[in-house]
C-alpha cells in the first residue's frame, strides 16, 4: 500500500516570529537599550552598545543596538546602567520582619538561648495576618533591591494551615518569584507537628495543579534537632512521595551537631542522609558545622548549600568554609536567613568572612563571588526549569538595571570586582520579572500602596508585641 508522508511542522525560532511580526510593522515587547549588560552564566559575557528585547516573560533577542528597528510595546533606556540578570536569594524567612525593632527578648549568651528567648517565642504568637504582612514587605523591598526569586522558609506554629497560601499572595502581588515551604517541628507537639506536614503537602500539590511559573514549593524541616526519629520519617515518606526537595537548617551551630551525636549516634548530614533528605533538590541551610564526611556525602547525594555569612557571624555559630566546599564540588549558594534582601551586600560579606576565617585576606574570591553570581542560579534552575540568573535568549526575563559609570575598563575579567567593589554601592533604577516591569526609575509599579501596608504592618506589630 502507496502512503503519502508529509514532512514535519518545523516551528519557527524566536527570532524567527520576531523577523515576521517587525516586518509587518507589528509591536514586539519590551526593548531595553543601550546598556552595558552583565550576563554572567557559563559565558560570563559582557557587552556593551547592545540591546534585549522581551517577550512573552523571556529574553528574546539580546544584539547589538543597530539590529533592533521594529515597533515594541515599551521602550527602556538602559544609557548609564549596567544590566544584570534579577538576583537570586537561596534562604530567606519573610516572617522575621516582625521582630525588626523588638528589644523584649532576653538576652542569650549561645544560638540555643537566641531561639528559646527570640524565634520560637515570636513564631508561636504569629497569626494568618501577619504572615502575609511580614511577606508584603520584604518582598517589596526585594524589588527594590532588584531581588527578583527568593526561596523562602516560613514557620508559623499556631496558625500554620494555610499560612503558605497567604504568602503566595503576598508573592503573586509583588511579581516576583518564590519558592515556599513550611518549618516543620517537634518542639510544639505532635498535633503542631502534623499540622505543619499537612501544610507541606498541601502547598506542594497545590503547586504541581498550577504549574505557576512564580511559585514553587519545597517540604520544608526546621532542623534535625527538633525533629524526632518518627516525624523525620513521616516528612521523609511525604516529601519523597511528591517528588519533592526538602528545605532544612543544617548544622547551623555546634550544638546541632552535639544533639544528634547525643541522641540519633549520627551527624546531622549523615541521619538527614539516612531518612532520604539529602538530594539536588534538596536545600541544605548553613552548614557551618560539618566535618568531610559530611561534605562528602552532600556531594555524593549532589545536595545545594545556602551559605548565610551575616546570620552566621550575628549568631555567633561560625564561618562555614565555602572554600573547602566547593573544591569537593558541592553547590553552594548565597542566602541571607532574613538579615535582608540586598544581595550584593551579602556578597560583600561572604568574601570578608573567608578572608577572617581563614586568616588570609587573599582567599575566596572566587568561591564567595560564584555564590551568588552563578550558583543561586543552578540552584534556582533544579525548581524553576527554566534559565535564571543568566541574560541570554531563552532565559527568564528577570532583569535589573543599576546605575554605573565604570571608573576603570570593565569586561569579562574585571567585572566580578566592579560587582563586589563598584555596582554593590549603586542605585537599582528598575526592577524586571517575567518580562513585567516591577519598578521604573526607582518608582515601584506593583499597584501597592507601601505607605499603606507599613502601617497595616505596624499595626499587626504592635499586637503582636504584647502577645511575645
Amino acid at each position: 500500500m502507496k502512503t503519502t508522508s508529509h514532512p514535519p511542522q518545523l516551528r519557527a525560532s524566536p527570532r524567527g516570529r520576531l523577523a515576521t511580526r517587525e516586518a509587518r510593522g507589528k509591536a514586539c515587547g519590551l526593548l531595553i537599550k543601550d546598556g552595558l549588560i552583565v550576563t554572567f552564566g557559563d559565558k560570563n559575557r559582557v557587552l556593551s552598545g547592545h540591546s534585549i528585547l522581551c517577550e512573552n516573560g523571556r529574553i528574546a533577542k539580546i544584539a547589538k543596538s543597530h539590529a533592533f528597528k521594529g515597533k515594541y510595546k515599551k521602550v527602556l533606556s538602559a544609557d548609564g546602567k549596567a544590566v544584570l540578570p534579577g538576583f537570586i536569594n537561596s534562604h530567606m524567612h519573610f516572617y522575621s520582619t516582625m521582630v525588626r525593632g523588638l528589644g523584649k527578648a532576653l538576652p542569650s549568651k549561645d544560638f540555643a538561648g537566641i531561639l528559646r528567648n527570640l524565634w520560637w517565642r515570636l513564631d508561636k504568637k504569629l497569626c494568618l495576618d501577619d504572615c502575609y504582612y511580614s511577606a508584603l514587605l520584604p518582598l517589596i523591598d526585594a524589588v527594590k533591591r532588584g531581588t527578583t526569586t527568593l526561596i523562602d522558609h516560613h514557620a508559623s506554629p499556631f496558625a500554620a494551615r494555610g499560612s503558605l497560601d497567604l504568602i503566595a499572595k503576598a508573592v503573586k502581588e509583588t511579581g516576583v518569584r518564590a519558592s515556599l515551604c513550611y518549618e516543620l517541628s517537634d518542639r510544639d507537639g505532635e498535633e503542631v507537628a502534623q499540622d505543619g506536614i499537612d501544610e507541606n503537602v498541601a502547598f506542594i500539590k497545590r503547586c504541581k495543579a498550577e504549574k505557576d511559573e512564580q511559585l514553587k514549593a519545597l517540604f520544608g524541616l526546621h532542623a534535625s534537632f527538633t525533629i524526632t526519629d518518627k516525624t523525620m520519617a513521616r516528612a521523609a515518606e511525604a516529601g519523597v512521595e511528591l517528588g519533592a526537595g526538602f528545605h532544612v537548617h543544617t548544622a547551623e551551630a555546634r550544638s546541632d551537631q552535639d544533639y544528634n551525636e547525643g541522641h540519633f549516634g549520627l551527624r546531622v548530614v549523615e541521619r538527614l542522609h539516612k531518612f532520604g533528605i539529602l538530594g539536588p533538590k534538596t536545600i541544605a541551610a548553613h552548614c557551618v558545622h560539618v566535618n568531610d564526611r559530611e561534605m562528602d556525602l552532600l556531594k555524593s547525594t549532589d545536595t545545594a548549600v545556602a551559605h548565610n555569612p551575616q546570620s552566621n557571624m550575628n549568631n555567633a555559630v561560625g564561618v562555614a568554609d565555602i572554600i573547602k566546599m566547593q573544591a569537593k564540588g558541592i553547590l553552594v549558594g548565597l542566602g541571607t536567613d532574613a538579615m535582608t534582601v540586598n544581595m550584593l551586600e551579602e556578597l560583600r560579606v561572604a568574601l570578608w568572612a573567608q578572608h577572617l576565617s581563614h586568616d588570609n585576606p587573599s582567599c575566596g574570591f572566587m568561591e564567595a563571588a560564584s555564590t551568588l553570581l552563578f550558583n543561586n542560579a543552578k540552584i534556582a534552575d533544579r525548581h524553576w526549569g527554566v534559565k535564571l540568573g543568566v541574560l541570554e535568549e531563552g532565559a527568564a526575563a528577570d532583569i535589573v538595571l543599576m546605575d554605573y559609570h565604570p571608573p576603570t575598563p570593565f569586561d569579562e575579567g574585571t567585572v566580578l570586582g566592579h560587582v563586589i567593589f563598584g555596582l554593590s554601592q549603586s542605585s537599582v533604577d528598575t526592577t524586571i520579572a517575567s518580562g513585567k516591569v516591577l519598578m521604573e526609575g526607582k518608582r515601584l509599579k506593583l499597584g501597592i500602596d507601601e505607605a499603606e501596608a507599613a502601617a497595616k504592618s505596624l499595626e499587626l506589630s504592635k499586637k503582636l508585641w504584647q502577645r511575645f
